[in-house]
């Protein structure tokens, strides 16, 4: 893509708005036809192995779920290694987790101890960032290992909702990537 806004433009197109799900007055925004699309799936990887390369990262860690579609072809792309960071008890092995609060409760995330040592620099992938939870968990799971946290990238912000301002907050000096915004 040659521009920010043309990338935008074809990303955006691809996203499909599924009203009343999964409640009642809730606008999803469903991905599956941007991943259907080879073109527009390619441009997405393409700008986020951009950005992973000008930041010099050397691992992706993607969020559970729709971070492992995005940050997996991402860190192949950009010739470096993926880390994926699942929901608590999905990893065997010795983990590092990071509770989280949700609107109703909260949740915790774990990645494997050894996967993140202090010659990386990571790179968060995630898909949609809207209230910020779980991204702001990542960051301070990150933070926990002995890696240097040197982004955060995301195909989607949903502007309306804080958790942009959340995420930016906990990023400090780190930069930080929407690809689109809404």
């Amino acid at each position: 893509m040659s521009t920010h806004d043309e990338l935008a433009e074809l990303l955006g197109s691809r996203v499909r708005d599924i009203p009343d799900h999964p409640k009642p007055g809730i606008v999803f925004k469903d991905i599956t036809p941007l991943l259907a699309d080879p073109v527009a799936f390619g441009a997405l990887t393409e700008a986020l192995a951009a950005t992973a390369g000008r930041l010099g990262a050397t691992k992706v860690v993607g969020l559970e779920a729709r971070g492992f579609i995005l940050g997996a072809p991402v860190a192949l792309a950009a010739g470096i290694g993926f880390v994926p960071v699942r929901k608590a008890g999905k990893l065997p092995g010795a983990t590092l987790s990071q509770s989280y609060d949700l609107e109703y409760g909260s949740a915790e995330i774990e990645i494997h101890a050894e996967d993140l040592t202090a010659d990386d620099r990571v790179l968060i992938v995630d898909d949609v960032l809207a209230t910020g939870g779980t991204a702001e968990a990542a960051i301070g799971l990150v933070r926990r290992t002995p890696a240097r946290l040197v982004g955060l990238a995301v195909l989607m912000e949903l502007g309306f909702l804080p958790g942009g301002t959340r995420v930016r907050d906990a990023l400090g000096e780190v930069p930080y990537q929407a690809l689109l915004t809404v």
